[in-house]
This record gives structure tokens, C-alpha cells and sequence, in this order.
């Protein structure tokens, strides 16, 4: 048999980028600039405008289903990957033990499963993987809890959130008597009081429940 026959069943290896920003406002300058180097295909770049909580991400799904063995995806950093921390073992795993295909995380030279494929090449990638998501989780919790403690004493002081209800105009009693009375119509009644239609109606609401 030919070479060209045994190779005409192998599947060509493959290099892939998946980059990921939260919001709108941010760019996806940086990320494309570290991995510019590897001349990855343009098919083969994935992007999602997404937070990182979960992997119900519609690019991130699309790639998933492309990977196969021996492929090989790189990110820039691994809370790029994702941000919470089972969820991103997991993933790891479905890539790189389900799936056969490789990962290199730029910013973390310990993380590239291509690099040493043997048993302790594999056991220092996940063990380095396991302590940077669960140190990244951590951060994110200690977090969370101290602004839930700021907003706790805030709260405490006597501060308050979220928008301040619109006051009633010191002659409301007389608009809406006159409104009442067919005097004046709806638009007005609201331009005089600087109410929206929604505001006005749950005014009037009250003052027909207080009378």
C-alpha cells in the first residue's frame, strides 16, 4: 500500500482560537494580538460577547463541535475559557480526553497539553489548571461577598438604592381632580406633573385607591 493510501484516511490536524470578551464595550484587540502569531485560520477563530459563568455560548458551541483528535485550540488566558470552576475542568476534559484535541494557554506556558503529551506532562497541566480556576473562583467570591457586606452597611447607614420616586407636584390633589372631571386630558395631566403615561397611570391608581 501507498503512503498515499494510508494516509488518505487521516484527518488533517487542525488549529483553532477561541477569544471572549463580557460585554459590548469591550474589544477583542488584545486577544487577537497574542494569537496573531499562529496564523490560525479565520474560519477557525471563535468569538463570543459573553460573560464567562457558563459555556451556553453559541461560538464557544460551534467550535466544540468542530474540535477532534489531535487538533490543537489556543486562548490567551484560561478565565477566557470560562470563569467558574468545575465548569472549566470539565470543559478541559471534554477537550482534551473526550474530544483528543490539544489546549495552549499563552499567559500560563504550563498549560499546553501539546507540549508533553506523558503521564506527568498531563498530571502538572491539570494540577496547575485546577489551582488557577479554583484561585480564580476564590477571588470572584471574596468579592462578591465584600460588596454584599458594603452594601449591607450602607444599607445600615441609612443609604439607599436604585432610583428615588418621583414626587407628586405640591397641587396634584387639583390636577387630578380636574383630570377626574374631564377638565384636562391624560397628556396633559402627565406634561404638568413631568410623569410617563406608566407613572401617571400607577399615581392615579393610588389616589383613586386612597379615595
Amino acid at each position: 500500500m501507498s503512503s498515499e493510501d494510508k494516509n488518505a484516511g487521516k484527518k488533517t490536524k487542525q488549529m483553532f482560537g477561541y477569544i471572549r470578551v463580557s460585554t459590548q464595550e469591550q474589544n477583542f484587540d488584545r486577544q487577537l494580538t497574542a494569537l496573531a502569531p499562529f496564523d490560525i485560520p479565520r474560519r477557525n477563530l471563535y468569538a463570543d460577547i459573553q460573560s464567562g459563568k457558563d459555556f451556553a455560548r453559541p461560538a464557544y458551541r460551534r467550535l466544540l463541535s468542530r474540535l477532534g483528535r489531535d487538533d490543537l485550540l489556543i486562548i490567551k488566558s484560561i478565565d477566557r475559557l470560562g470563569r467558574n470552576y468545575q465548569d472549566v475542568i470539565d470543559q478541559w476534559r471534554t477537550i482534551t480526553h473526550r474530544k483528543g484535541a490539544d489546549i495552549k494557554v499563552l499567559d500560563m506556558p504550563l498549560l499546553d497539553t501539546a507540549y508533553c503529551k506523558d503521564l506527568l506532562g498531563t498530571f502538572i497541566s491539570e494540577l496547575v489548571l485546577q489551582v488557577l480556576s479554583f484561585t480564580a473562583q476564590s477571588e470572584r467570591d471574596a468579592l462578591r461577598q465584600r460588596q454584599a457586606e458594603g452594601i449591607a452597611a450602607a444599607k445600615a447607614r441609612g443609604k439607599t438604592f436604585g432610583k428615588e420616586p418621583l414626587s407628586l407636584p405640591r397641587n396634584f390633589g387639583d390636577l387630578f381632580a380636574r383630570w377626574r372631571d374631564g377638565e384636562i386630558s391624560t397628556a396633559a395631566l402627565a406634561g404638568l406633573c413631568g410623569f410617563s403615561r406608566r407613572t401617571l397611570y400607577n399615581k392615579t391608581k393610588d389616589m383613586r385607591g386612597a379615595e
